[in-house]
């Protein structure tokens, strides 16, 4: 398995003491407890009391300011002390170099309420989605086949919490992900899977002249057309109907640039070797597919290979049972079997992520 440089590092040797490799193994066992306890510390105001009180807080007082009772203060902070978010010297408790990153990094706040408010109670049917290949844990929802169809349905905070979660990982790649694809100035682009139409809105702001097909589900156009209503170039934002797990729906032809954000990880390898497949067919020789996705193999820093392959448990449990993120390795497999070819590989963009530039093979 190829990785990069600071992942191959990590992941190829034991780096534990047996002490540390214990706790570790302590954390894991307790982990549901670790996870609801560190969100309420944030939910109840408890580690920005201890980040705005240099001197520390003592019990009393963070159970007066929080306006909880001293048990309830009381069991939280042990357990945070325990797991390390805050600290205590001489009764006053302070906030820990990982207490303020759980309060203060933008992405662990993203996961956070993307793993509370959409995945917890689905993640107990993990081990029946991963043995019947199906998205059991959904069912804490709706019974649909897959969440994209259920998206618009979702109780509203989830719904939110998704959006948060989605926009997120795509929005911070966008600004770099243009200036590749507008390098040959596209006149037309298809837009697979463009959800809220975000990526299209930011496609007709770049460039006066493009034209942007968004090609979705219907519950997901009906929503992108909402969101881009009234938008500064809305006027060339159109929109596509289609099934993507139908195999025998084709891609409309005619289009300089086709692109697939965030979109792949959201299919099997089979799934997505069919849909690529119906892009090649739909292609000219000179057009180009840009695939954007955050491999977990190409990624610079370790916490977000480690965040990326939990995040593939989200598919199994309750997206659809079937896809993953991707290593790359498997991504240009797929790419290469439905009669593509990768031009080039950009890496680093936004928050992890690479777009593979690809053409008809033997053109």
């Amino acid at each position: 398995m190829k990785l990069f440089p600071a992942l191959e590092k990590k992941y190829s040797a034991e780096g534990m003491s047996a002490l540390s490799a214990q706790r570790l193994a302590h954390e894991i066992s307790f982990g549901p407890v670790v996870f609801q306890v560190s969100r309420l510390m944030v939910k109840f105001g408890i580690l920005q009391m201890l980040v705005d009180s240099p001197e520390g807080l003592t019990l009393d007082e963070v159970a007066a300011k929080s306006k909880l009772s001293r048990y309830a203060a009381q069991t939280l902070l042990e357990s945070s002390l325990t797991i390390g978010t805050v600290l205590c010297k001489e009764e006053r408790f302070e906030v820990s170099k990982a207490g303020w990153f759980l309060l203060n990094d933008p992405l662990v706040k993203v996961n956070m309420s993307f793993n509370h408010d959409v995945n917890y109670l689905g993640w107990f049917k993990l081990e029946e989605s991963l043995l019947g290949g199906t998205p059991e844990g959904l069912k804490s929802f709706g019974r649909w086949r897959t969440i994209y169809e259920g998206l618009s349905s979702l109780p509203e905070q989830a719904r939110k919490s998704w959006l948060e979660f989605d926009h997120f990982y795509s929005d911070s790649s966008f600004d770099e992900a243009l200036k590749i694809v507008f390098a040959s100035s596209p006149r037309t682009l298809l837009d697979v899977g463009g959800n809220t139409g975000r990526w299209a809105l930011r496609c007709v702001g770049y460039d006066p002249n493009v034209k942007v097909t968004v090609m979705d589900l219907p519950q997901q156009l009906a929503l992108m057309r909402n969101q881009v209503a009234g938008a500064t170039g809305a006027d060339r934002i159109s929109g596509c109907e289609v099934n993507l797990l139908d195999k025998e729906s084709p891609f409309p032809s005619g289009f300089e640039a086709i692109w697939m954000s965030q979109l792949l990880d959201c299919f099997s390898e089979e799934e997505a070797t069919s849909i690529l497949t119906r892009a090649a067919t739909a292609m000219s020789n000179n057009a180009l597919l840009f695939i954007m996705e955050t491999f977990w193999d190409r990624q610079r820093f370790e916490a977000a290979a480690y965040c990326l392959t939990q995040i593939s448990l989200y598919f199994t449990a309750l997206a659809n049972g079937n896809s993953k993120m991707y290593h790359s390795d498997d991504m240009i497999r797929c790419v290469e079997a439905a009669g593509l070819t990768v031009e080039k590989i950009h890496d680093g963009l936004g928050k992890g992520h690479s777009i593979l530039v690809c053409r008809k093979a033997g053109r």
